[in-house]
C-alpha cells in the first residue's frame, strides 16, 4: 500500500494547504468523507472536500501538526486483510484501533463565543476582504446555476464546521462571483445601489455592535441618530416639525405599514364598510397591489396619462364612476420605478383633501430627487402627504436594506402598530420613541444608521451634488440616444430612468442583448414593457457611471 502523496506550500499567517491525491488505493467517497468529518474536528484541522480527482485538506497549523495528520491518514489507510482501504472503519468510531496516538485529543465544544487565535486570524482575513471590496473597483460578475454552485462549493454545513477562513474562501472564490454587484457602475438594471464608502464601513460597525433599535430603552443612541436622519428627510419633503417615523426593510414594508396606519385611522372615524379600498395608478409599484392583497382590501386602478402619470383629473373622474364607500387611501408615486415619472402630486393631494382620505406618496426610488434643485419642482405637492417613503439603499447611497417611512402625524401610526404584551409593559409605559411602534415589525436593526453616518461624514451638500451628477449622466445618455439613428427615446427622462427602443427589434432581441452584455461583462441591463411594447431601460443612481460606459452598452445594440 502506497502512502498518499503530500504537497506543502506556506501561505500568509502560517496557513498551509495540503493536497492529498488518493491515486494508488481504493477509498470509497462515503468512507473517506465519514472519516474526515469524524477526525477533523478532533484535530481542528479544517475540512476534506472533493475537488475534481483530489481530496483537499485546508489546515491552519504548523508542520508538526501536518505530519501528525499525514501519519494518521497512513494509519487509517492500513488495509485490513481482505478489505479495501478503510472499508471496515466506522465513520463515528476511532480510526486508529484500540491504541490511540499520544497526541490524540478528545472532542470538545467549539468556542463560538470566545476570542481565540482563530478568531483573530479570521478577523484579519475578513478585514482584508472588506477593505479590498471597498477600495478596489467592484467586479460585475454574474449568476451561476445551483448545480455549478454545488460542484464548486461542496457541502458547507457540516457537524464539525469548516472553519471561518475556509467559509470565507468559499464565499470569496465561489459564492461572491455568483452574485451581480449592484454597486458596479455598469449595473443599470432594476434600481441599482451605490453606497458611500463611509456607509459601508459603518455597516460593519453596526453588525459588530449587536445594536437593537426597536425601543428607546434598548437603543436610545441608535434611535436618536435615526431620528436625526428622518428629520432631515421630513424637511426635504416639507412635512411639519411633528412628523416622524422609522426605518423598515424596503419600499414593500414601508407601503404596507403606511397603508395599515391609514386604514386604522379611517376605521376610528366611521362604520366598517363592506370592503375597504385604496386607489393608485395602474403604473404604481407592484408592492401597492401586494399590500392590498395582504390587507384584503380592494385596489381601484386609475388609468395613467400619456406619460404614465397618475393625475388629479383622471383620479377624480375614475372615482366619480366607482363605488368609493370604504376608500381610505390614495397612493401616488414620486418617481415610478419603471419610468422614473413623478405623478401629479398636487392634483392627487387635492382629490384626497376633497374626499377626506389618506394621501400616501411612494418615493422609494425617486424621492432622492428632492435633493436636486434641477428637478425639485417636479415634486410639488409632496409636502401635503400624510405618509412618505424613500429607500436610502437606492438613490441615497446607503447599503441594503433601508426604507425611511415618515408620517405627518406619527400618533396615527403609533395607534395602528403598537404591540401589547406583558413582556412589553415597561416599554409601552415609557415616553421614549420606540421605532417598533411605527411599522409592521417589532424586532429591528438600526437600518438608518449607515445613512446617518454617511450624512454626518460627508454633509448634505455632497449628497445633493451626487444626485445632480446622476441626473447629468441621464441627460447625456438621452442625448447620445438621439444621435444614433437605430435608437429612439420613448419618453423624455424626468429623473434618472431612460426608456428607449432599438428600431426593428422584438422581445427576443432585447433578451439576447442583455444576456450578451452580461456575459461579456460590459453591463447588467434589463428590458421592460411600456404601453404594451418591449423596450430597453437604463436606470442610473451611481455617480461613478460614465457616458463612455453607457456608450459601450449602446454599441451592443447597433
Amino acid at each position: 500500500m502506497s502512502n498518499p502523496s503530500l504537497t506543502e506550500s506556506t501561505l500568509p499567517d502560517l496557513e498551509l494547504r495540503v493536497e492529498l491525491t488518493l491515486r494508488q488505493f481504493a477509498v470509497t467517497t462515503e468512507t473517506t468523507v465519514g472519516w474526515a468529518e469524524w477526525i477533523c474536528p478532533r484535530f481542528r484541522l479544517g475540512q476534506i472536500r472533493l475537488l475534481n480527482s483530489h481530496w483537499t485538506i485546508s489546515v491552519r497549523h504548523d508542520e508538526d501538526d501536518i505530519r501528525k495528520y499525514v501519519d494518521a491518514l497512513g494509519e487509517f489507510c492500513q488495509e485490513p486483510a481482505g478489505e479495501g482501504c478503510g472499508a471496515a472503519r466506522e465513520p463515528a468510531g476511532p480510526a486508529f484501533g484500540p491504541v490511540r496516538p499520544s497526541w490524540w485529543r478528545e472532542p470538545h465544544m467549539a468556542s463560538m463565543h470566545e476570542c481565540s487565535e482563530d478568531t483573530e486570524r479570521l478577523a484579519r482575513a475578513i478585514a482584508r476582504y472588506a477593505r479590498g471590496r471597498i477600495v478596489n473597483p467592484p467586479p460585475l460578475d454574474g449568476p451561476a446555476s445551483p448545480q455549478e454552485l454545488d460542484a464548486r462549493a461542496g457541502r458547507t454545513i457540516t457537524s464539525g464546521g469548516l472553519g471561518g477562513e475556509e467559509a470565507l474562501r468559499i464565499w470569496s472564490e465561489v459564492l461572491a462571483p455568483a452574485t451581480i454587484s449592484t454597486d458596479h457602475p455598469a449595473f443599470l438594471a432594476f434600481v441599482p445601489g451605490a453606497p458611500t464608502r463611509a456607509s459601508v464601513l459603518f455597516d460593519l460597525v453596526l453588525s459588530a455592535s449587536s445594536t437593537y433599535a426597536g425601543s428607546w430603552l434598548e437603543g436610545a443612541g441608535a434611535v436618536w441618530a435615526e431620528n436625526q436622519t428622518l428629520r432631515w428627510l421630513a424637511d426635504l419633503v416639507g412635512m411639519p416639525a411633528s412628523a416622524g417615523g422609522c426605518f423598515v426593510s424596503g419600499g414593500t414594508a414601508g407601503n404596507l405599514s403606511a397603508l395599515v396606519a391609514a386604514r386604522h385611522d379611517a376605521a376610528s372615524g366611521r362604520d366598517r364598510p363592506v370592503r375597504w379600498k385604496i386607489a393608485a395608478a395602474d403604473t404604481a409599484h407592484s408592492s401597492v397591489a401586494s399590500a392590498a392583497a395582504v390587507m384584503d382590501v380592494d385596489l381601484i386602478a386609475i388609468p395613467h396619462d400619456e406619460r404614465g402619470r397618475l393625475t388629479g383629473e383622471r383620479l377624480a373622474a375614475t372615482l366619480a364612476a366607482e363605488d368609493t364607500n370604504g376608500l381610505f387611501a390614495i397612493v401616488a408615486s414620486a418617481g415610478s420605478t419603471n419610468a422614473g415619472i413623478v405623478d401629479d402630486l398636487t392634483g392627487v393631494a387635492d382629490v384626497c383633501a376633497e374626499r377626506g382620505v389618506w394621501f400616501h406618496v411612494d418615493g422609494a426610488y425617486g424621492g432622492a430627487g428632492l435633493l436636486a434643485p434641477s428637478v425639485r419642482d417636479r415634486f410639488r405637492g409632496v409636502e401635503r402627504a400624510d405618509s412618505f417613503i424613500v429607500d436610502p439603499h437606492k438613490w441615497l447611497f446607503a447599503p441594503f436594506d433601508a426604507c425611511a417611512l415618515i408620517y405627518r402625524d406619527p400618533a396615527a401610526a403609533h395607534a395602528a402598530h403598537l404591540q401589547k404584551a406583558s413582556y412589553l409593559d415597561s416599554l409601552n409605559a415609557g415616553s421614549g420613541w420606540n421605532a417598533s411602534d411605527y411599522a409592521h415589525h417589532l424586532t429591528r436593526r438600526a437600518r438608518g444608521l449607515p445613512l446617518w453616518f454617511s450624512l454626518t461624514t460627508y454633509g448634505t451638500d455632497a449628497y445633493r451634488d451626487a444626485v445632480e451628477r446622476v441626473l447629468t449622466v441621464t441627460r447625456e445618455t438621452a442625448d447620445e440616444i438621439r444621435r444614433r439613428k437605430a435608437l429612439e427615446l420613448v419618453i423624455e427622462p424626468e429623473l434618472s430612468v431612460v426608456l428607449f427602443r432599438r428600431v426593428g427589434w422584438g422581445a427576443e432581441d432585447y433578451e439576447r442583448w442583455w444576456r450578451r452584455a452580461l456575459e461579456s461583462q460590459i453591463a447588467f441591463v434589463q428590458p421592460t414593457t411600456w404601453m404594451g411594447e418591449k423596450i430597453a431601460r437604463l436606470c442610473f443612481v451611481n455617480p461613478r457611471t460614465t457616458l463612455d460606459l453607457v456608450r459601450a452598452v449602446l454599441d451592443e445594440m447597433t
